[in-house]
């Protein structure tokens, strides 16, 4: 099986993911701004149907990504979902009954290039399925701080570029820890059944980061442009996901000489988002 099961559900995955992004900041630009962190907003958000069938979408999603986390090494499947972006910006005018442009799709297909060649590259294996709590606690107030520090920061500030980045940063930081936690749970769910699943504080803990992380979500779509949240949002959750695999969880990348391609291949990703972001943000 390799390598190929786990990259097909993690692009499932994306693809379901871009799709729910679509619909809930279509929604979240239906609501009110509000000046402060407000957690009604999903209160007013669950009103609109939009919004119901976008988180319906997330839950598709996440049962793909589950799939993917327990066949595949987190490094390898979380940066995967850099392909949530252009998938999301190749969905909107469709949804619109537009026709994408040549320049979306030369760009798409850059992103596509870079995270092939990084991936590639960085070569990730190793499936560790179980670890333990000692070398989860610091990982998770360390985690805990920054998003606190992060919300905090962005709600001191007016609606803008700098409080969207903030916000797109601290639910890149969710999403990652619910990933990283959610890979242990679901092998718990293979090994020790549903009693097993529903016992172990992993399960709470990545439920509570997913809730977090949807949120924090909400708030980042509404706080800002999207050329400000998204490239946090979407670089930021690859990169804590790529150190949650190595440093916790313990998978292993090639070093050596292919660094080089390694850093070359983040280069055209990082390049290829921020100039789909500015795409989407010049459309009319």
């Amino acid at each position: 099986m390799g390598m190929a099961f786990p990259t097909l559900f993690a692009l499932l995955a994306a693809l379901s993911n871009a799709l729910a992004t679509v619909l809930q900041r279509r929604a979240a630009q239906s609501v009110p701004q509000s000046q402060g962190f407000r957690p009604s907003l999903i209160l007013d958000l669950l009103r609109r149907p939009v919004w119901v069938a976008g988180v319906s979408t997330v839950i598709v999603a996440g049962l793909f990504q589950a799939v993917a986390l327990a066949t595949g090494p987190l490094s390898l499947v979380q940066p995967l979902f850099i392909m949530e972006l252009p998938l999301a910006l190749l969905l909107a005018p469709v949804l619109q009954h537009r026709r994408p442009s040549g320049a979306l799709l030369l760009k798409l297909l850059v992103v596509v290039a870079g995270l092939g060649l990084a991936l590639l590259s960085a070569a990730p294996t190793g499936n560790r399925t179980q670890v333990s709590i000692d070398r989860w606690l610091p990982v998770l107030a360390a985690s805990a701080g920054a998003v606190v520090a992060l919300a905090a920061t962005a709600m001191r500030r007016s609606p803008g570029r700098f409080r969207a980045a903030c916000l797109g940063t601290a639910t890149a930081i969710c999403f990652a820890l619910t990933a990283g936690l959610m890979k242990t749970a679901v092998h718990i769910l293979g090994e020790a059944g549903l009693g097993g699943f529903l016992t172990s504080w992993q399960t709470y803990a990545f439920g509570a980061s997913g809730v977090c992380a949807m949120l924090l979500l909400e708030h980042a779509l509404q706080s800002g442009p999207l050329i400000a949240s998204q490239p946090a949002l979407t670089l930021g959750d690859a990169t804590m996901s790529f150190l949650l695999g190595v440093l916790v969880y313990e998978e292993r990348v090639r070093t050596g000489w292919w660094l080089l391609p390694l850093t070359l291949g983040i280069g055209i990703v990082i390049a290829g988002v921020l100039a789909l972001v500015r795409t989407e943000t010049a459309a009319p």
